[in-house]
């Protein structure tokens, strides 16, 4: 077995929301999952495979990308972008959760196709890591004809998400509600489209259509990109108990006027960040710490706060075994600090600044995949490998 000891390390962000910050200035990692964490000195850790000087700075859960429209390979004929994942993997994303193959060239709208693509996609994913990034591949696009069988097998091959519903040709709740019954029952997590049409063939999706509906995911709820009016927005904060997801690719206004509104009513363990890209707005590598530094910057949400938003709030929806500094999961770290520059002291303070903060390193299961980043400013203190 191989062991990694992350020592010197200033802040460390648990990802779990309800206590965002652990005190402690080291990890231990063995076998690629997080084994002890809390102060050196009292891990008893007698010797490491290796040894990382974190030099003071923060380490955090890898970030999630909640939404992102991939198709095979890390390659999408939208924005006809390739290398997209794996560039998102130097903004510290770790996790990537596919919200459905729409982007697919000639993509199957009939049951049995939507069934194969799904399963293809879930399959390829579980294989392929681009930039040592985990992709949750293969969200099925819900069409007419699909039934409680074909649910079953997707899920026994795979599949573990529905794609956002209002992509397909199942539109209305009428015409979902069964269907998101049985994938909930193959315990896949549901997600739903909210807003005004985002490609041709989507349709506009209401907040009444979503509760009708109850997905586990309110699909960005500040629009992808245009959102549903703010009283819409309240409805779902207040008369529901679904996961929120805020996205780079969206209305910013709502974005935090609905930070606000989750903060007021107590919802911040329901917010999910993600960037909703490739799409019509671009491809954004750094787009999940720009929402990360939105809210912690033009709202009450604290920096710290936002990374658990990033980190463990979705790895909970998901059910995947990471996103939380806790002993047994998977060890997917970024570690990072304050931008050259910035007028903030550390990684919190400029993610409170409304700076991106500078990823110095990220690591998936204890591993190393990228020693500096090409996407963010160089940090002001770098962690040196020992």
């Amino acid at each position: 077995m191989s062991s990694l000891l992350l020592k010197n390390i200033g802040t460390i962000v648990s990802g779990d929301i309800k206590a965002p910050l652990i005190d402690g200035d080291a990890i231990f990692v063995e076998d690629g999952k997080i084994e002890k964490f809390g102060l050196e000195s009292e891990l008893n850790v007698s010797a490491a495979d290796v040894t990382i000087d974190c030099a003071g700075t923060t380490v955090a859960p890898g970030l999630f990308d909640s939404h992102c429209h991939v198709v095979l390979g890390d390659y999408t004929p939208r924005q006809k972008q390739t290398g997209f994942l794996e560039s998102e993997v130097h903004g510290g994303v770790t996790t990537f959760i596919s919200a459905g193959e729409v982007h697919l060239a000639g993509r199957p709208k009939d049951p049995a196709g939507a069934k194969a693509l799904a399963i293809v996609a879930a399959k390829s994913f579980a294989n392929f890591r681009p930039g040592g990034g985990k992709v949750v591949g293969g969200a099925v696009i819900l069409e007419k004809g699909l039934t409680q069988a074909d649910f079953e097998e997707m899920a026994r091959e795979g599949v573990r998400t529905v794609g956002e519903v209002g992509l397909g040709a199942v539109k209305n709740p009428e015409d979902a509600a069964s269907m998101v019954q049985w994938a909930k029952a193959c315990n896949m997590t549901v997600m739903m489209h909210t807003g005004g049409t985002s490609i041709p063939g989507s349709s506009t999706v209401t907040a009444e259509m979503v509760i009708q509906t109850a997905p586990d995911i309110v699909s960005h709820i500040n629009g992808g990109p245009t959102a549903v009016a703010l009283d819409e927005v309240k409805r779902l904060v207040t008369e529901t108990d679904f996961t929120l997801e805020m996205v780079h690719c969206g209305n910013p206004k709502i974005m935090v006027e609905a930070a606000d509104l989750c903060v007021e009513h107590n919802a911040l363990a329901r917010i999910i960040i993600g960037n909703d890209a490739p799409s019509g707005t671009g491809v954004i590598p750094l787009g999940v710490l720009r929402v990360v530094a939105h809210l912690a910057s033009l709202s009450a949400i604290k920096p710290e706060e936002a990374l658990c938003m990033a980190t463990g709030n979705t790895a909970r929806v998901h059910k995947l075994p990471r996103g939380i500094i806790a002993q047994g999961l998977e060890a997917d770290l970024v570690i990072m600090d304050a931008p050259m520059g910035s007028v903030g002291e550390d990684t919190l303070s400029a993610i409170a600044a409304g700076d991106v903060p500078a990823v110095s390193m990220v690591l998936v299961d204890g591993e190393i995949v990228v020693a500096k980043s090409r996407n963010t400013p160089p940090p002001v203190r770098a962690p040196e490998v020992r």
